[in-house]
């Protein structure tokens, strides 16, 4: 349902939420986190143009979170990457359905498509940094 740049930016994030206040490098980063060098730096550079995170230069510079774990949801990171969207698409990406016209599967999958909705705007990244 999403993609491999959300999960990337979910451990990414996640990994930074556990000491909010440091600054990490890039190379830290993709050590610990086992992500592509340069699919890491264009993920940084995309988190840092939304807001997610800031980026700072030079010798002690690095990334960190742009202020509390507890203001950041799963919706901001899957927008900042996927481009969430909140509106009543079909879950399989039928183009032909639609609330008007809804496919046959549409009626299954109405509810699970809104606890999803529901987790990804209530589920903040401190909630999953501290089971992590």
């Amino acid at each position: 349902m999403y993609s491999k740049t959300s999960e990337y930016a979910l451990r990414t994030l996640i990994f930074m939420a556990k000491d909010e206040s440091k600054m990490y490098s890039s190379a830290v980063l993709h050590k610990q986190l086992k992500i592509p060098k340069k699919y890491l730096q264009q993920l940084l550079t995309q988190l840092s143009k939304k807001n997610l995170i800031i980026s700072v230069r030079g010798k002690y510079g690095g990334f960190k979170l742009n202020g509390s774990s507890k203001d950041i949801y799963l919706a901001d990171i899957i927008d900042a990457t996927d481009g969430y969207s909140d509106d009543s698409k079909c879950i399989f990406g039928f183009e032909n359905c639609a609330l008007e016209s809804p496919c046959v599967m549409h009626n299954i999958w109405t509810s699970t498509q809104t606890q999803i909705r529901k987790k990804v705007t209530s589920t903040r990244l401190s909630d999953i940094a501290k089971s992590h």
